[in-house]
Order: structure tokens, then C-alpha cells, then sequence
């Protein structure tokens, strides 16, 4: 079993806008001429993470706060439809998350968030993990806002303290990180708790940091994503090892990252290496084919409209 940690929110997705002519004739712009309409996805990092390990078939449970308004059934539904374990998920009256993104030209996602007085904000940790979880993977926004963010901590300290597993995305989202500097001493503090750490280029960039840095201070592989050129992973016994990223016409880069997560995980499970000997132990060889399933899975991703994950059967074929 592995769990993934972290909220679950609504991506508000923009789409095509519909040109609308001017009333009666008159001139200038119509009210909301120009914008485009949003349409709810289901989203979130660690959710989208969830749900993706459940598509390529990797027993999952999710561990969150989940509003039990329209958004947050809908939420539940879709871990469910995945085949995800939602026993340890905890419910709240107040409303979900809102996420709304905006896409570039090249189908990269900038997002704002409406987090005020949110369910997902009021996590309080389990005491114990599920029976049989080998793994925990933690990031994004759950990391950030208090005072949730101080559970998944303890959670993810715990986990560490217990050996399992641990995963870590921190996923940064600068808009939601009031201290900066203080942010990166706290990201540090977590590192000896990590055993598998994986950035984006952009992330290490904000960080201030490098793979190799990160090593010596816990974690026993370093995962960086670089989009379209692929990804690399940095170990004590390989060094550094990388494969290319799949060549795809991108609709949105939404939810990439979060099925590399998955795509790890489900590859490091598949391998029996969910430990931090296993990790560091792992040959270059299966870190490229490890990596190399992560790089066709989020390509599928990003071949489609907001965070829709593959099915195994979709990345093997």
C-alpha cells in the first residue's frame, strides 16, 4: 500500500472563449467579452498523484481533508473510480480549494488560489498509517498552509522515524509562501526525513539548491524534471543518470508532475525498492527504465486537457 498525503482541490481550467457580439448594436465590449469560461477539474498534487497511482494499478490510499460540499463529493468520487482506498480521508464543512489556471502558449499552468477557510486547511494527522503502507508521498500547497501544514509535517517526520518510505514534492507555489526564506530553511529541515526527493527545474531554481546538496543532507535519490527534455535522477552509487522526455502535442502541462510522482512510485513498487537501501542501491539501468515509464506517462498527461493521468495499459502501449 502506498499513501499519498496532501490536499485535494478544484482546478478552474480555462477554455476557448466564445466571441460575443455587442447588445442592441451598441459599441465596445459586452461584460465578460474576452475572458474565457472555466471548466472544474478535479486537482490538486497529491490528489492527482493519488489518482494516477491507482490508473497504473498500484494499491493507494489517500490521506486528506476533503470538503463534503458538491466539489468534495465529486473529489471522493473520483479517488473511488480510480480504486482508491478513501478510508483515511477526513471531512469538513467548510468549502474546497479553488484553483484557477491559466495556460501559456506553450501549455505551461500558472494558478491562483482561493484558500481562505478551506476544508483541506484543518488536517489533523492519523495516528497510525494503514496496515501494510510501504510509502508516503507528500508536497504542494499541504506543505504551506497552516495549521494543516504542520500535521502532514509531524506525518511525514513520523513515517521517516517508523521506516517507511517517504517521497517529497514540494511542488513550489511562491503566491502561497509568505516567507520565502523561511520556507527554504523549513524544506531543508525536512531533507534527513526524505527518501526520495523529486524537483522541477523551476523548483530548484526558487529553492536555491542542487541535487547534489540535497543528497548529502538525507535523501537517497534526487529526481529533477526538465518538461519536454526529460529527467534525471542523482544518487551516491550512480551519480547522475537521465533519460529524454517523449515527444507529444501539449494541450497543458497540468497534473505532469504529479503523475511523475506516480510513475516512481508504481516503478520502485514494481521493483520491491521502497526503501532507502533500495533506493540508493538501485542500478542506472533500472533508474532509466524507471524514469523512462515516468517520461511516457506524463506525456500521455500532458496530451490531454487538464490532470487526466494514464491507465497502465496507456503508457505500456
Amino acid at each position: 500500500m502506498i499513501v499519498v498525503a496532501g490536499e485535494a482541490l478544484i482546478d478552474l481550467v480555462p477554455q476557448e472563449a466564445s466571441p460575443r457580439p455587442p447588445r442592441g448594436g451598441a459599441t465596445g465590449s459586452p461584460a465578460g467579452a474576452g475572458l474565457a469560461p472555466l471548466a472544474p477539474r478535479l486537482g490538486g498534487g497529491p490528489y492527482n498523484t493519488a489518482v494516477a497511482l491507482g490508473r497504473l494499478g498500484t494499491p493507494t490510499a489517500f490521506c486528506s481533508r476533503i470538503s463534503s460540499d458538491a466539489f468534495g463529493e465529486a473529489l471522493l468520487a473520483g479517488l473511488r473510480t480510480a480504486g482508491v482506498d478513501v478510508s483515511y480521508v477526513q471531512r469538513g464543512a467548510e468549502p474546497t480549494t479553488l484553483a484557477v489556471a491559466s495556460i501559456g502558449a506553450d501549455g505551461s499552468a500558472g494558478y491562483s488560489f482561493y484558500v481562505e477557510g478551506t476544508a483541506d486547511r484543518l488536517f489533523s494527522a492519523p495516528e497510525r498509517l494503514p496496515e501494510g503502507t510501504r510509502a508516503v508521498s507528500f508536497g504542494t500547497c499541504s506543505l504551506v498552509l497552516e495549521p494543516g501544514a504542520s500535521a502532514y509535517e509531524a506525518l511525514l517526520r513520523d513515517a521517516a522515524a517508523a521506516g517507511v518510505c517517504t517521497v517529497l514534492d514540494p511542488n513550489i507555489r511562491a503566491g502561497l509562501i509568505p516567507d520565502a526564506d523561511a520556507y527554504r530553511a523549513r524544506f531543508k529541515s525536512w531533507l534527513p526525513s526524505v527518501t526520495l526527493l523529486k524537483v522541477s527545474e523551476e523548483d530548484a531554481r526558487w529553492l536555491g539548491g542542487t541535487p547534489e546538496e540535497w543528497l548529502a543532507s538525507g535523501p537517497a535519490a534526487v529526481v529533477v524534471t526538465r518538461g519536454g527534455e526529460g529527467l534525471s535522477v542523482v544518487t551516491r552509487a550512480c551519480g547522475e543518470v537521465g533519460v529524454p522526455g517523449v515527444p507529444v502535442d501539449v494541450v497543458d502541462t497540468i497534473g505532469a508532475g504529479d503523475t511523475v510522482n506516480a510513475a516512481l512510485l508504481h516503478g520502485l513498487a514494481a521493483r520491491d525498492a521502497l526503501s532507502a537501501d533500495a533506493v540508493a542501491g538501485l542500478a542506472a539501468e533500472e533508474w532509466r527504465s524507471v524514469l523512462g515509464f515516468a517520461a511516457r506517462a506524463a506525456a500521455v498527461t500532458c496530451s490531454r486537457a487538464g490532470a487526466e493521468p494514464p491507465y497502465a495499459t496507456e503508457v505500456d502501449t
